[in-house]
C-alpha cells in the first residue's frame, strides 16, 4: 500500500475533562485511544503535533458572538442564570455546563482547524483529530453532547484553499449541524449515513437535499437497526464512488463516529471494527487530501479499538499490526478478549428484511444523477494574515482596561443599568403566545428539542419572563415643546422643569417604559425568546 504523510493531533489535557458523573460522553476515551496508538508504535510513523487551541475569534467564524461569550464564562454555578433557566444555549440536560467546557471546546476546535491548515499547506496527505467530530452543535446552541462544531470550523478553513469539500458522516446519528451550516452552498457536499426513525436528532430524510445553490448537495442515507458490514458496504461504496466521480472534491472530511459500532450504548447498528474502518480504507484509495475526525461512541473500549485500527489504516499498516493487544496503561479495560476487534452481535438486519436498503441506495444515486457536473468557483490568493493585523490595528485579547476611555466606561455602566432595570421590572405576559405565529420567526418560543439519550422531544419553556424591550420606546418628539415627551404624558407648562415631570431622564430611569400609561402594543421582534 502506498505511503501517506500522516499528521496526528493530540492534546494531553483532553482526557482530563468530564461531562459529569454518569454522563455517557467520556472525553477520557481520547486518552485511552492515544495510549493504545502509542503502544502499537504508530506515533513514530506519523508527525505528532499538539494543536493550538482555538480562540474565541476563530470560533465566531461560525458561531455567534453571544454564544461564544456565554461558553467562555459559564460554570456549573452560573449555568441556571446565564441560560435563562435552561431556555437558551444549553436547553437540554444532555449538554451540562461542566467545569472547563470552553477549554475542552477550544482543544477540539483547535485540532480540526489545525488539521485543515496542515492539508492546505501541503504538509500532510491525511490529518487525524480524534478529539473532533462534534457534528450536532448549532450556530447558537449546544446539541447532542456537542458545544462547538469543530467540523464546520475546519471545513471553513479548507474552503480558503480548496474549491470543493466533501463531508462524510458515518456516525449512528445524523450530522445535522454540519448539514445545516452548508445547506445552501455547492462548495460543500454533505453525505450522512445514519439511523432514522424515532431517533436523535430526528432529521436526515432523503427529502432533505439542500436549498438554493446547495440543492442536491446534501445527501442523506437513512438506515434501520442492525445493519451489518455487508449491508453497509453495499450502500456506502456505490454512493461515495458516485459522489467522487460527479462532485470531484478537492478535500474530504470523514467523521468516524464510533457509536455505529456493534454493542454501543446509544447506537443500534451491528457494524464491526473492520466494517467501520473499511470506510477509511476506501476513501484513502482515492488519494485525495483527507481529514479523519472522531465523534460519537459511548462504549469506551470499542471506541479506542476502532480509532486505533483506523489510525493504522491511515498510515497503511493495518495488515502488519498484531490483533492481540500490547501492554498499555489501560490493558485491563479490554478484557476478557484483550484483542483489537469489535465483533458482531445477534441483531437482525432490518434493512435486508424489508428491502429498504435497495430503495435508499436507489434514491441516493438518483439524486446524485441530477447533478450536472462539479461546480466551479473563482479562486484568489489566500490572505496570509487577517485584515486587522495587516493594518496594524489588531487589539490583543489581554488588553487592559486602560484602552477604554471614560466615555466608554460610562456608556457601558449605563447600558448595564438599563439592562438590569428592565430585567427587574419585567412581568410575565400570558398573551405572548397569541401575538406570535408559531410558524414565524419566533418559532423558538415554546420550542422543543430532542434528547440524544432518551430520543424524546422535550419542551423548552421560554416564557418564564417577559421579553426585554430594546427597540420599543414610549418617547415622542414634541414640536410644540421642542423636546422629547413621553406618550400619554400630561400637558405641562413649558416653563416647568422637565426633571419634575419626567422627560428623557425619567424615561431612561424607567428603562424605556412610560410611567404615565401602558406601553404601546407588543410588536417587538424576538430571537430565541428574547426581544432584540
Amino acid at each position: 500500500m502506498s505511503k501517506r504523510r500522516v499528521t496526528y493531533f493530540y492534546d494531553g489535557d483532553i482526557g482530563s475533562y468530564t461531562y459529569g458523573l454518569g454522563h455517557l460522553m467520556k472525553p477520557h476515551r481520547m486518552a485511552v485511544t492515544h495510549h493504545l496508538v502509542s503502544a502499537y508504535g504508530m506515533l513514530d510513523k506519523m508527525q505528532v503535533l499538539r494543536p493550538k487551541r482555538a480562540t474565541p475569534e476563530r470560533m465566531t467564524a461560525f458561531h455567534t458572538d453571544e454564544y461564544i461569550h456565554f461558553l467562555s464564562r459559564v460554570t456549573p454555578e452560573t449555568a441556571e442564570e446565564l441560560t435563562c433557566h435552561g431556555t437558551r444555549f444549553l436547553m437540554v440536560e444532555d449538554n451540562p455546563a461542566f467545569e472547563g467546557v470552553f477549554e475542552f471546546c477550544s482543544i477540539s476546535a483547535g485540532g480540526s482547524i489545525a488539521a485543515a491548515q496542515r492539508l492546505s499547506s501541503g504538509a500532510a496527505d491525511i490529518a487525524i483529530n480524534w478529539a473532533g467530530g462534534l457534528h450536532h452543535a448549532k450556530k447558537r446552541e449546544a446539541s447532542g453532547f456537542c458545544y462547538i462544531n469543530d467540523i464546520v470550523l475546519g471545513i471553513l478553513e479548507l474552503l480558503r484553499s480548496y474549491a470543493r469539500v466533501l463531508y462524510i458522516d458515518i456516525d449512528c446519528h445524523h450530522g445535522d449541524g454540519v448539514e445545516e451550516a452548508f445547506y445552501t452552498t455547492d462548495r460543500v457536499m454533505t453525505c450522512s449515513f445514519h439511523k432514522f426513525g424515532e431517533f436523535f436528532p430526528g432529521t436526515g430524510t432523503q427529502e432533505d437535499k439542500g436549498m438554493g445553490k446547495g440543492k442536491y448537495y446534501a445527501v442523506n442515507v437513512p438506515l434501520k437497526d442492525g445493519i451489518t458490514d455487508e449491508s453497509f458496504r453495499a450502500v456506502f461504496e456505490p454512493v461515495i464512488s458516485k459522489i467522487m466521480d460527479v462532485y470531484r472534491p478537492s478535500a474530504v472530511v470523514l467523521q468516524c463516529g464510533a457509536d455505529s459500532l456493534a454493542g454501543d450504548k446509544l447506537g443500534c447498528f451491528n457494524i464491526t471494527m473492520n466494517g467501520h474502518a473499511h470506510c477509511v480504507q476506501f476513501l484513502r484509495s482515492f488519494n485525495v487530501p483527507l481529514i479523519l475526525l472522531g465523534g460519537g461512541g459511548y462504549t469506551v473500549k470499542n471506541v479506542a479499538r476502532a480509532w486505533t485500527y483506523e489510525t493504522a489504516c491511515a498510515i497503511g499498516i493495518e495488515n502488519e499490526i498484531d490483533l492481540n493487544l500490547p501492554w498499555n496503561d489501560y490493558f485491563e479495560w479490554f478484557g476478557p478478549r484483550y484483542r483489537l476487534e469489535v465483533p458482531q452481535n445477534n441483531m437482525d438486519d432490518l434493512n435486508i428484511k424489508d428491502g429498504s436498503l435497495d430503495k435508499v441506495r436507489f434514491n441516493a444515486l438518483r439524486q446524485l444523477a441530477q447533478l450536472p457536473c462539479a461546480p466551479s468557483v473563482g479562486m484568489h490568493d489566500v490572505p496570509r494574515e487577517n485584515l486587522a493585523r495587516h493594518l496594524g490595528v489588531e487589539v490583543e485579547d489581554d488588553r487592559e482596561d486602560g484602552t477604554m476611555d471614560d466615555v466608554d466606561r460610562r456608556l457601558a455602566q449605563h447600558a448595564r443599568y438599563l439592562y438590569n432595570l428592565e430585567e427587574a421590572t419585567a412581568q410575565p405576559d400570558d398573551s405572548d403566545d397569541e401575538r406570535h405565529d408559531p410558524n414565524g420567526p419566533s418559532y423558538r418560543r415554546n420550542r422543543k428539542r430532542m434528547s440524544i439519550i432518551s430520543n424524546r422531544f422535550i419542551d423548552v419553556d421560554a416564557g418564564k419572563s417577559a421579553p426585554r424591550r430594546f427597540f420599543k420606546s414610549a418617547a415622542k418628539w414634541d414640536e410644540s415643546y421642542g423636546r422629547v415627551r413621553l406618550e400619554n404624558e400630561p400637558v405641562i407648562d413649558p416653563g416647568m422643569s422637565s426633571t419634575r415631570t419626567g422627560g428623557l431622564a425619567a424615561l431612561m430611569e424607567a428603562g424605556g417604559r412610560s410611567k404615565y400609561g401602558k406601553d404601546a402594543p407588543d410588536d417587538e421582534d424576538h430571537e430565541d425568546g428574547i426581544s432584540v
